[in-house]
């Protein structure tokens, strides 16, 4: 690989997607985002967006690009056609259903990713009701790689914990041999491997050089890890929609809720709340937070024990598909409101940090947080007296992390 070489970072999320470049030496060059226009079920938004940031990005780094490697949203599901052409919308991550529990309880034992209610199975079974088992099934970032390589063969290992694949053997679980519906998952790789090469049709329409290797990603929520370029010591956290923390570990966790992936040739394990920074704008505009959090004392507790999640149902640090939110008694001023929110919040992250420690990780020694909620310095301060731990921020964008794998996987 030259030196003058550059990769691309692809990065789906939540609310939108953001594209990264970095050189050899992993300094990010350019960086851009968009919203989408419709939301995460629509997966012709997902390319759209996609078209329109690549389209972006100044000639005289697209001739440079080598690599590319996608992240996205852990658990949205896909059904398609076997050439990849898209069969309704998507199924969002945070999206469970509890009536296949029983279906679900029968394919693992205890405590695997796949096994709880909001792993990815549900979505699956209920995507093969709506369409039968001709189908091919595409968790987000699978599916964008292979519209990259026109061939949807592939799936990468992280993407596909939540659907059961197993990355301690490699292999999907026993009771899966049976499935009538197996061959409706992919081809799994691990992270850092080459999918394929861009298809030629792809290269013309968005002006990409015809030799772009796609490498398999991993999940957006990893992605934000690796931009943080951790210590073994560090714990992260990522503020977006959801609050996601991981920690990487001499050996992976066992428990409800946990994920372990291997990433760059370690095991990094942590868990997601459904709770995160999608429940305040719920309340108040991103503005109004700004100046609401500039009223705040982050030293003082409300007393006000907000459980502050969306819709019912949790998934880390307790796994409990009925847990209702408690979003009130709401105070008359807003801006003890919105100091409750972020309390409750902290809360939950801290009994996330105290919950991977009795599985066996080390407490980390800081924590960097990384996305949208990490610019707010009164949620930062608050987290810290919750938690008791010093928290640094990061800036730099998840897509610089998956674009990190890109390069990784060509050396």
């Amino acid at each position: 690989m030259l030196n003058n070489s550059l990769v691309l970072g692809i990065d789906l999320g939540t609310s939108g997607v953001r594209i990264a470049i970095i050189n050899t030496k992993k300094k990010i060059l350019f960086t851009s985002s968009k919203t989408y226009s419709e939301g995460l079920e629509i997966s012709e938004d997902w390319i759209n967006s996609l078209k329109t940031l690549i389209k972006e990005i100044p000639k005289n780094l697209k001739e440079k690009l080598v690599s590319c490697s996608v992240a996205g949203t852990s658990g949205t599901l896909l059904a398609c056609k076997k050439n990849g052409e898209p069969i309704g919308k998507a199924l969002p991550y945070f999206l469970s259903f509890p009536e296949y529990s029983y279906e679900i309880k029968k394919l693992f034992k205890k405590g695997c990713a796949g096994s709880t209610i909001s792993g990815s199975v549900g979505r699956a079974l209920r995507l093969l009701t709506l369409y039968g088992n001709e189908i091919i099934l595409r968790h987000q970032a699978d599916w964008i790689s292979g519209w990259l390589i026109n061939n949807w063969e592939f799936g990468e290992e992280g993407n596909n914990i939540r659907m059961g694949w197993e990355i301690s053997n490699r292999s999907w679980p026993e009771n899966f041999k049976n499935l009538k519906w197996l061959k409706c998952l992919p081809k799994i790789i691990p992270s850092g491997q080459i999918m394929g090469k861009i298809c030629t049709k792809k290269a013309h329409e968005l002006c990409l050089p015809k030799n772009l290797q796609v490498i398999a990603g991993t999940t957006d929520s990893n992605a934000g890890v690796l931009a943080t370029f951790p210590n073994k010591d560090d714990g992260i956290t990522i503020l977006g929609s959801t609050i996601v923390i991981k920690k990487f570990v001499n050996n992976s966790l066992s428990g409800e809720g946990i994920s372990n992936h291997k990433l760059l040739g370690n095991w990094l394990s942590g868990g997601a709340s459904n709770a995160g920074a999608a429940i305040l704008l719920e309340f108040f505009n991103p503005e109004y937070i700004e100046e609401l959090s500039k009223q705040i004392n982050p030293n003082k507790s409300t007393g006000l024990n907000l459980l502050p999640f969306s819709s019912k149902g949790e998934r880390f640090p307790i796994d409990d598909p009925n847990l209702q939110p408690k979003l009130g008694p709401r105070p008359v001023s807003d801006s003890l409101y919105l100091h409750a929110l972020l309390e409750g919040l902290a809360k939950i992250e801290a009994r996330g940090w105290q919950k991977l420690n009795e599985l066996g990780a080390d407490l980390p020694k800081q924590i960097i947080t990384v996305g949208g909620g990490a610019k707010n310095i009164t949620w930062k301060k608050i987290r810290e007296r919750e938690i008791g731990i010093p928290i640094k921020i990061c800036n730099r964008p998840p897509a610089a992390g998956v674009a990190s794998i890109a390069l990784q996987g060509l050396l």
